[in-house]
């Protein structure tokens, strides 16, 4: 297991090394053109439930590719914590009033979007763990925004029972 594991790590850290690389190339042509910035990109890299590590880009630059918008992607964690039986998802939108703040919560994905003057944010995020949709409650505070929804051990039938007289 320890071997498969030291193996993907290396295959996964030679392709984002080889990312970096490129986009050092794609900065200098950023910055010879009129474009408007910030530019950013990034890895998060943590551990899943399976032991597999899970890597996730993010930022408004792809290696090898321009921007083709002005609209960020925020930089968002998911926190589960069993023991209060909650799942957090942190998302850091800075430049932004808690009014300029929109989410949705639509069939296992959280759609998060803000915009306020040349600032805008969007992202999807998936959920991967069971929830109460409907238990979701938000806050805003110095460019941080938290979702924190009750975690589900059941999923609730969908439909209606119908008692027999």
């Amino acid at each position: 297991m320890t071997m498969f594991f030291d193996e993907e790590f290396d295959r996964i850290f030679k392709h984002m090394s080889q990312s970096f690389f490129n986009l050092d190339d794609l900065f200098e042509e950023l910055k010879n053109k009129d474009s408007a910035g910030p530019f950013y990109y990034g890895y998060t890299m943590t551990v899943g439930p399976d032991g597999k590590p899970l890597v996730k880009e993010y930022g408004n630059v792809k290696p090898g590719l321009l921007p083709t918008s002005d609209v960020r992607e925020p930089v968002v964690d998911v926190i589960v914590d069993e023991k209060e039986k909650l799942v957090k998802l942190v998302a850091e939108m800075p430049g932004v009033e808690k009014t300029d703040v929109k989410i949705v919560v639509q069939d296992k994905t959280v759609d998060i979007s803000a915009e306020r003057d040349s600032k805008k944010y969007h992202v999807k995020v998936p959920i991967q763990h069971k929830v109460d949709e409907n238990s979701a409650k938000a806050s805003y505070k110095n460019g941080i925004l938290e979702l924190v929804f009750k975690s589900s051990d059941v999923e609730k039938p969908k439909g209606k029972t119908v008692e027999v007289e």
